[in-house]
């Protein structure tokens, strides 16, 4: 059976979202996603200072 991601502490910095999860490995991990159409950006991070830093610099490269 797969596990289930199941976020929780999502929060939004411009169109990327931020969520803390559980990673396969049992550790806890967060990831930030871009939203935008036709982007696709998304990255698993360790600590939510590093995700919060990506969310804030990320630059849509489709407009």
């Amino acid at each position: 059976m797969p596990a289930r991601d199941s976020f929780h502490s999502v929060m939004r910095i411009g169109p990327v979202q931020i969520g803390t999860h559980c990673a396969r490995t049992g550790r806890t991990a967060h990831a930030a996603v871009c939203t935008a159409d036709r982007c696709g950006w998304s990255a698993d991070y360790s600590s939510r200072t590093a995700a919060q830093l990506a969310a804030r610099t990320h630059r849509c490269t489709v407009r």
